[in-house]
This record gives C-alpha cells, structure tokens and sequence, in this order.
C-alpha cells in the first residue's frame, strides 16, 4: 500500500510517498481505509524532534498520524461491534510501535475507535479524535457542570475549541482568551462569553467576571508559563486542567488557593496499552453529542490533498492556522 513515510527526522524532514506492507488484522484489531487524518501539535513535535529527543517517537522509516477516519475493511478475531463497511473515526497510531494514518490502511486497536457521527464528513471527523478525548477528560476529572464558572484559556486552539463547546453542553457558564474579531465571533457562536487576553490583566477580568471570586474550573490548553494564570484566574479550591505541564514551576499560588491540578496526557493508553477502552467509550459518547448539534469541529479553511502532508504540517506549526489542519486522501 502508499503510505508518506519520513526517513530522518528534524525540522526539514520530508514525507516521501513509499510502498509499504498492507496490514492484516490481529486479534482485537480492525483494518481501516483512511480516508482523513488531522495533523496535531505532537505529531509535528515527532517530525521535528525523533526518538533521540522525544522517545514516544517510531522507529525509521515511520508512518506517522494519530487521529483518522474511514471505513472499515476487515476486522479481527473477538472484534464484535465492528463489521466490514463501517465508518469510523479514532486515535490509534503515529507513535511508539503503532503504525500512523498516513497510508491507504492503519491496523487500530478496535478499543480506539468508534463509530463516525453521522452528521460530520470524514474531514470533520478525523479532526475530533485527540483534542476530543483531551477536552472530555479534562473537563471530566476537573468535574465540571451546571452553574459553574468555567475558563478555558485559547478558545479557537484545536483543544480550546472544543472544551469551550463541551463545557456549555455540560451546563456551565464558559469563558474563554482569545484575540481578534475572528476569534471573537468564534466562540460567542459556541455561546461562550470571549476575554481578550491582549487587553488588561488576568485580575481585571477575574472582576469583571466573576466579581473577584475566580472561576471554578480553568481548562489551560496552552501551558507552560501561562499556567501561572491559570492559578491566578482560578477560584479558592478550584480545579486547573492543563495539557501541557512539561516546565518548572512555582507552585506556591496553587497551595494556598487548594488549587486541584490535572494534567491530561492523552496518549497514555495507546503508549501503554493502559485502559485503551476508555478512549472508544468516550469517542462514541463524543459522536453522540456531535449528533445533538451540541459539538462541531472547527477547520482551518486550508485544504490538504494526501502528497501535501509536508505542507499540512507546515500550515500548523506557522501558527497561522484556525481550529484543525486535515489531510484527505
């Protein structure tokens, strides 16, 4: 089968079309035709950085993308809620042994995936899977629910989209940073009220929002240093989630707030084959409220045919793009 395979790794490594082995479905597994994958930030962290620094990488040549969907082709021994024919969607491989969606077939562990929802095309779907599963983890241990104060930091972000909608489905009063007139339209569509993080201070729009008091959740999907916001923006015993906590940090602000803090690595069961069923659980419940017209993905209004990758990636570390960058075979 084609797959785009990288030979090296580093900033300028290019994806070449290859011929490579078309799999066969093991136990457990499915056998899926891609017909769409979504470019994350970890996927192009892999690109630019290998195994030497980043150790969830795959081996050389490597087939990389994580999130996909498509159209099931065969199934194997003990799947039983899989048949040949069916549109699915999921999180499954581009790192560690598991090979990616950048071919014509990706082998998915059958507790990875789950059914498409019916209202999205297979671009849109393949969009969800990663910064889905993130989203609902996240807001999940963070409890979030009806009546609270909910603030989630980059509200257009391929995550921050996505807690936004999904803390509103839950009942939430959601706020959100961004910056722009396009942004801004954005999340005021998804019902959430838009903070512009460029003007005033995290202290002024605690005031203005919650009248000093602190929001009840901050979902951080940017990280690193403007974590140290989040605990300043959070409420007395309030949960702070963030996806990226690779940093040193003071964490005297959070002690004597009580703050809670989550760190979601989404990747954990597919790199340790730890509670993989988890994922297809909250994969199907995600269709469902996609089906409700409770959740839509946000795309970037750039397109990607299948020998375009390099530029895919390219499109979302340049940090021009809004919502996700999707590959269609």
């Amino acid at each position: 089968m084609k797959a785009m395979v990288l030979n090296q790794y580093g900033p300028d490594a290019k994806f070449e079309q290859a011929e490579i082995n078309t799999p066969h479905a093991q136990a457990g597994q499915v056998i899926v035709r891609v017909a769409a994958i979504s470019v994350n930030t970890v996927d192009t962290m892999i690109r630019q950085m290998g195994a030497d620094l980043l150790p969830l990488s795959p081996e050389l040549p490597a087939v990389l993308g994580m999130d996909f969907a498509g159209t099931i082709e065969s199934v194997g021994d003990g799947v039983t809620n899989f048949s040949p024919g069916d549109d699915v969607y999921g999180c499954a491989g581009g790192l560690a042994d598991l090979q990616g969606a950048l071919a014509e077939y990706i082998p998915a562990d059958a507790r990875l995936i789950a059914h498409k929802p019916k209202s999205l095309s297979m671009r849109e779907a393949a969009a969800l899977p990663l910064v889905g599963i993130t989203a609902y983890e996240g807001l999940q241990r963070a409890g979030a629910g009806v009546g609270q104060n909910v603030l989630v930091h980059g509200g257009t972000g391929g995550v921050g989209h996505v807690a936004v909608q999904l803390a509103g489905h839950l009942g939430a009063r959601v706020f959100t940073t961004v910056s722009g007139d396009q942004p801004f339209e954005i999340v005021r569509g998804y019902g959430a009220t838009p903070i512009d993080y460029k003007k005033g201070s995290v202290a002024d729009y605690v005031t203005a929002h919650t009248d000093g008091a602190g929001f009840d959740v901050v979902f951080d999907s940017v990280g690193g240093a403007n974590m140290t916001n989040s605990f300043e923006a959070a409420a007395l015993n309030g949960q702070v989630v963030t996806t990226v906590a690779m940093l040193e940090l003071d964490l005297n602000p959070a002690h004597f707030k009580g703050l809670s803090i989550h760190v979601v690595f989404m990747l954990i069961p597919m790199l340790h084959n730890h509670q993989r069923e988890d994922h297809g659980r909250i994969l199907a419940n995600l269709a469902t409220i996609v089906d409700e017209g409770a959740l839509s993905p946000l795309l970037d209004e750039q397109r990607f045919s299948f020998d375009e990758v390099g530029l895919a990636y390219e499109r979302l570390t340049s940090g021009q793009a809004t919502g996700k960058v999707v590959v269609e075979r």
